[in-house]
């Protein structure tokens, strides 16, 4: 893997070895992407101020998230179906995270259950959360999450209904792949994969199909999962989780201040600034345009995080110095999974803390808690 010397060298890596359906579903956004570019476009346009002759000897990447320590200021961010990137792909991630001394955060829409991953890793991990029609069902993830002694959880409050990703829809993306034609020649051409998902713990969505009456059918369960999110999704709903979990909550996909000045008042420990990667409102802001702004409304009252493009370590750094405290991401270490399964995510990670360790150095940045607005020229 080390010749993979980029994020971008991963995703192409993954491009090859992963079917077309699967890698797309986590590459792609949601109608025209407009939104998906602009959060990786406008990172990049960010500069920042290169500064020299600074004693950088004893630098650290070493920070606080939500109060435990951290290798770097990053987390890896729930993602879908980790386990059809790589067979068991959210325990080999997880355990990739843990190695680098870093969060990993597992989604409702994995493959691997909560009680698979919590089986198979020896520190806590977070539990992201959809919130579904069924409020029983709901409540039976939050006290899993409990059971598995997950150390926060991230309830995702952007997701009330789906932003069509027509890329889904022109593949027939479905769990399991259907057997036609066009799915089995791809799969066909990509053995290894074939290979790893076929010796995985499972073919479907792991935290739903058996705990819910009548879902073990998959095509049944994608009905059901599909007419699941629900549009009546509101802030008591928020007050009803955080009184079940009674831990630390972090709510993700907050993209406006007015939203953020409420999410603060909620008890919840932080808030992630993100537009869901560009998969849910097309011509949404980027993440990153409204990073500081929510920063400056709220950043004494909770701890806020980033999630929205971060490809680089360089990122990392943009968001921090605008505000972020810490950041989320999801495709690259995908990328990676896809790559090479569990050494794939270690080197996403190594390549992202190696760009912000010297990226730190470059600007004469001693401490990710010395990264601030004056780390870039204006």
């Amino acid at each position: 893997m080390k010749t993979m010397t980029c994020i971008e060298d991963l995703r192409q890596t993954a491009r090859r070895k992963v079917p077309r359906a699967f890698f797309e579903y986590a590459d792609a956004g949601s109608y025209a992407e407009a939104t998906l570019h602009a959060n990786s476009e406008e990172l990049q346009r960010i500069k920042l101020r290169q500064r020299i002759l600074v004693d950088v000897a004893a630098r650290t990447t070493k920070t606080q998230i939500l109060g435990e320590p951290a290798a770097l200021p990053l987390m890896l961010a729930p993602i879908g179906l980790c386990g059809m990137q790589h067979g068991d792909g959210e325990i080999l991630a997880c355990r990739a995270a843990h190695e680098a001394g870093i969060p990993f955060t597992l989604s409702t829409m994995s493959i691997c259950s909560i009680e698979d991953v919590a089986a198979a890793v020896t520190k806590p991990f977070w539990f992201q959360l959809y919130v579904m029609k069924d409020r029983g069902f709901i409540r039976s993830l939050v006290e899993r999450a409990a059971a598995a002694k997950c150390s926060a959880l991230v309830l995702t409050v952007d997701l009330q209904v789906l932003g069509q990703r027509h890329k889904d829809i022109k593949n027939g993306m479905t769990v399991p792949p259907e057997l036609r034609i066009g799915n089995l020649l791809d799969i066909a051409t990509k053995p290894a994969w074939a290979l790893s998902v076929l010796r995985g713990k499972r073919k479907t969505f792991g935290n739903i199909s058996g705990h819910v009456a009548g879902m073990e059918d998959v095509n049944s369960l994608s009905t059901w999962t599909s007419g699941q999110f629900d549009p009546a999704l509101n802030w008591k709903d928020v007050e009803w989780i955080a009184g079940l979990w009674g831990g630390k909550l972090i709510l993700k996909g907050i993209l406006d201040v007015e939203d953020a000045r409420i999410a603060a008042k909620t008890g919840a420990a932080a808030l992630i600034v993100s537009n869901h990667g560009g998969r849910q409102l097309d011509g949404a802001p980027s993440s990153i345009s409204m990073l500081p702004k929510i920063a400056d409304a709220v950043g004494s009252d909770v701890e806020v995080m980033f999630d929205g493009g971060i490809r680089s370590g360089q990122d990392v750094f943009r968001a921090l110095a605008l505000g972020a405290r810490s950041c989320m991401s999801g495709r690259a270490y995908i990328y990676g999974l896809g790559a090479g399964g569990q050494a794939g995510v270690a080197r996403a990670i190594e390549i992202i803390r190696n760009e912000l360790d010297v990226t730190m150095a470059l600007t004469g940045t001693k401490s990710v808690g010395d990264i601030g607005r004056d780390s870039l020229v204006v």
